[in-house]
């Protein structure tokens, strides 16, 4: 099974309205996808329908079918986060102590239903939809489909991960803070967060109540709109459903933030494919460089002012009755809401309205903002060890939308080389949901990304990729020590114009010295794949003045490589001329 596996939502229910297929033999299909996943990842799901129970609302939408209607979604089956209630399933917001039998589904569920989509099941999730990670949850740890070391996104793990798995074409999430953005990232998906009360929140377990927004994980945005169109619309019984209202958007400028004000916590490879993207948005439209200072006040507000104690009044009574069953990391952050006043409510409520009018302002020289979705990507057993800190670099671009009433689309942007998603988001003032869905077709259209990669299903062995510019080479004395590590020759590459190579004095074998010179060249490499084991051991044995470092290579991309230290240019030869090592050694014979 592999990402190309995904069925798209539109081509089922597309098949089964003209009777090429049935919702039947969907349902089937789709037990056996799930089924088989279950051997890589069964912790993606908090409940599954019975077998019968599944199929039997199948044979309800083929005799729909028979009798003449037409179903947008018949037979496409989906899941949902377990913090909206879907009757028939408890509802546990991922805390077993808390869960509940609802009564009725959630008004989305209910318009899914209607529109003869199947529920196949109720996903996890960080309990109480409280992480950007995907690990706060006492039933397991959903992972990255495509390397199950790193972490799924949060808090809608589950729906991600059964979407990027072909488990489902379409799983709907939630979003307070970017948790229906940063599991889409991660895995290479649509996530579409709608604007506030464009989607009915009647029958979610809130996080903060003011803020929440149903999402939904898709594979592609015809599947996004179908799903909108479906679901999308006023709801009288939810007091925070607003008319429905389309404004249209132009891409004639796009704000990104300013260079100096972006923080990819050390991933140069994010780095680089956002530059990568701004490139391919430059074809649509003007990228203009903005403030992002007070985006980034409003995003500190959501925990670290007065809006954490909404998630404390949510969770009021299981923290006053039973606060030990709420996850330690979960428990810790909403309990910081119970020392707060109405004082410090209003305090905030004042600035924030400070901070939304300059965010108004922006729109009147930009027509949407496009930012990372997030800066980095973290393994489960770095976030295990560093819950708060790591989670809260997830949220550096996510946690400002809701805040300031915005309409936001995560979109895949680039393959990092350990098979994880980096992705971008386009962000637009309240109702554009519809010019932004628009604005990323263009945006894909330009940019052209390859297919995801296959789906990880025995665990990818960690690999690093190392420049050798010198001894090290194919042939050469001490290329042994690559061979011997099992080291998988990439390629052969140039670095960025911007080094000069030294043959180091009384080096013996003789080793070159490649230095970082903004008045250099492109110096000849070649690029090794090794296992993360096998790179500490080989890091181990470079011999000072030489090291270990950052090397960019011609297309912009950056590896792990020899440099040096000032020292061993010492008495050494500058060759950087003679076009690389091999050269220099030749002239030498």
């Amino acid at each position: 099974m592999t990402a190309l596996d995904r069925r798209s939502a539109a081509a089922i229910a597309a098949d089964v309205n003209a009777g090429r297929t049935s919702a039947l033999a969907v349902a089937e299909e789709t037990l056996a996808r799930a089924e088989a996943y279950d051997a890589i990842q069964p912790q993606i799901w908090i409940s599954r329908a019975e077998r019968e129970q599944f199929l039997a609302a199948a044979r309800a939408v083929d005799a729909r079918v028979a009798a003449g209607e037409s179903l947008p979604l018949a037979g496409v089956p989906y899941a949902a986060k377990d913090n909206i209630d879907v009757a028939g399933f408890k509802t546990t917001a991922a805390c077993p102590s808390f869960a509940y039998s609802p009564e009725a589904s959630a008004g989305v569920i209910e318009r899914l239903e209607a529109a003869g989509a199947l529920c196949l099941g109720k996903t996890n999730l960080d309990q109480f939809a409280t992480g950007l990670n995907g690990s706060r949850s006492p039933y397991g740890i959903p992972r990255n489909a495509y390397n199950l070391s790193y972490v799924s996104g949060g808090s809608s793990s589950g729906s991600s991960v059964a979407v990027a798995a072909g488990l489902v074409p379409f799983a709907l999430g939630t979003d307070t803070a970017g948790s229906g953005r940063v599991p889409a990232a991660f895995n290479h998906l649509i996530g579409f967060k709608p604007s506030k009360g464009r989607w009915s929140t009647r029958g979610l377990v809130p996080a903060c109540r003011t803020l929440d927004c149903i999402t939904v994980f898709t594979g592609d945005t015809a599947d996004a709109r179908l799903v909108d169109d479906v679901i999308a619309g006023f709801d009288p019984a939810d007091p925070f459903s607003r008319p429905l209202a389309d404004q249209p958007r132009q891409t004639r400028t796009i704000g990104v933030p300013r260079r100096d004000q972006r923080n990819f916590f050390g991933d140069a490879e994010s780095e680089y494919f956002y530059d990568r993207a701004l490139e391919k948005l430059g074809l649509l439209g003007e990228v203009v460089e903005i403030d992002y200072a007070p985006l980034q006040e409003a995003a500190l507000l959501l925990y670290g002012g007065p809006w954490v104690a909404e998630r404390t009044a949510a969770m009021a009574d299981i923290l006053a009755n039973n606060p030990y069953a709420v996850d330690p990391t979960v428990r810790e952050v909403v309990e910081q809401g119970l020392p707060m006043t109405a004082v410090d409510l209003f305090n905030g409520i004042y600035r924030l309205a400070e901070l939304k009018r300059h965010a108004d302002t922006l729109w009147a020289n930009i027509d949407m903002m496009a930012f990372p979705t997030t800066g980095t990507t973290y393994r489960v057993m770095e976030m295990l060890a560093a819950p708060v800190a790591l989670n809260s670099n997830l949220g550096a671009y996510t946690n400002f939308v809701n805040l300031l009433d915005m309409a936001a689309l995560a979109v895949p942007a680039g393959i990092r080389t350990n098979a994880t998603g980096f992705g971008i988001t386009l962000i637009g003032p309240a109702d554009t949901d519809r010019a932004l869905l628009d604005a990323v077709d263009a945006y894909l259209a330009a940019a052209d990304l390859p297919p995801p990669p296959s789906l990880d299903f025995e665990g990818h062995m960690q690999t690093v990729k190392l420049a050798v510019v010198g001894a090290h080479l194919k042939d050469m004395p001490l290329h042994w020590q690559l061979t011997s590590r099992d080291a998988k020759f990439v390629g052969a590459f140039d670095t960025a114009p911007t080094y000069r190579l030294y043959a180091m004095a009384e080096s013996t074998p003789p080793k070159p010295a490649l230095v970082h010179s903004e008045d250099g060249a492109g110096i000849p490499v070649e690029v090794y794949e090794l296992g993360v084991a096998e790179f500490g051991s080989f890091v181990a044995e470079v011999p000072a003045p030489l090291a270990i470092g950052t090397v960019t290579l011609a297309d912009g991309t950056s590896v792990k490589g020899f440099v040096s230290e000032p020292r061993a240019t010492v008495g050494a030869e500058d060759i950087t001329a003679l076009g690389g090592w091999r050269n220099y050694i030749a002239q030498l014979a």
